[in-house]
């Protein structure tokens, strides 16, 4: 039996066995709680026919369990100094191969093709000071992935998740409703990590949508002004646009707002995605 080291003595053991130092420039926060791992990896639906990248494993907590419950492991990380504790950690299962590598540099694309499969699922505890960016060029590259299930800050996954008119909605609540449908797993307390992080987290699911859910004329205009209807939340929306994104006159926004039959002072953070495609859509039809 391989020994489970997602508890809080068998992780110190671990860290002062090979003196590992925390480096807050790869915001690294190990996960003690076993209970929130089986939820993890219940969220994710992880099936021994599945393949799972995993991003940023550090000492391998979550790597354990998503072995046993899963085909084989793609275990990315960056700090080298963690390699030698993982291949410890790690050192009872052949299904497990580890990636020294930084995600955002990492060809996705060439992994999936050596393992020879037709898509993954990226499971992952987060460092959250690059949680958007990472989560966004995976969805963005449009990789083979049918899910990402990653533990990341409660209020990002919460802006995410979040619906017009709401305090969290925007630009990445729109984005990520683009490219996915979400669902809130579990909310997670800092105790649950060594060492705490000062904010809480929270699971959240991404499936990904084969196709996007809007159409639009031109995907990067939409997302032009999706980012200018957030630019300035408290000034309506033909101002936002206009300030932020001068290709769009005040009175080509007004005009589509007008034929797409929303009040003219409307702000950004009351619009859903499909009217925004919409809204897109009119002004690339009103461009001279």
């Amino acid at each position: 039996m391989i020994k489970r080291i997602a508890n809080i003595s068998e992780t110190k053991t671990i860290i002062e066995k090979y003196g590992f130092s925390f480096q807050k420039r790869f915001g690294q926060n190990f996960l003690i709680d076993s209970n929130i791992i089986d939820k993890i990896i219940q969220g994710a639906e992880l099936t021994k026919e599945d393949i799972v990248l995993e991003i940023g494993p550090g000492i391998g907590s979550l790597t354990q369990a998503m072995a046993e419950s899963s085909k084989k492991v793609i275990a990315v990380e960056i700090d080298k100094k963690l390699i030698p504790v993982l291949e410890d950690t790690l050192s009872g299962y052949d299904n497990v191969r580890i990636i020294n590598e930084d995600i955002l540099k990492l060809d996705i694309m060439k992994v999936i093709t050596e393992e020879g499969v037709d898509q993954i699922k990226v499971v992952a505890n987060l460092p959250y000071y690059i949680t958007t960016p990472i989560i966004m060029n995976l969805l963005e590259k449009r990789l083979p992935i049918s899910s990402i299930t990653v533990m990341i800050q409660k209020e990002v996954a919460e802006r995410m998740d979040a619906v017009p008119g709401t305090k969290a909605y925007g630009a990445l609540s729109l984005a990520t409703s683009y490219y996915a449908q979400t669902e809130l797993i579990t909310m997670v307390k800092p105790d649950c990590f060594i060492p705490k992080p000062t904010v809480g987290s929270a699971v959240i699911k991404l499936t990904r949508r084969y196709t996007p859910s809007v159409s639009v004329l031109d995907e990067a205009i939409l997302f032009k002004i999706i980012k200018g209807g957030f630019a300035q939340r408290r000034k309506t929306l033909i101002n936002s646009l206009a300030n932020s994104q001068p290709q769009f006159e005040k009175k080509q926004v007004m005009q589509a707002l007008l034929e797409l039959n929303l009040d003219i002072k409307i702000r950004g953070e009351a619009l859903n995605l499909n009217q925004y495609a919409q809204l897109t859509n009119k002004l690339i039809e009103l461009q001279p």
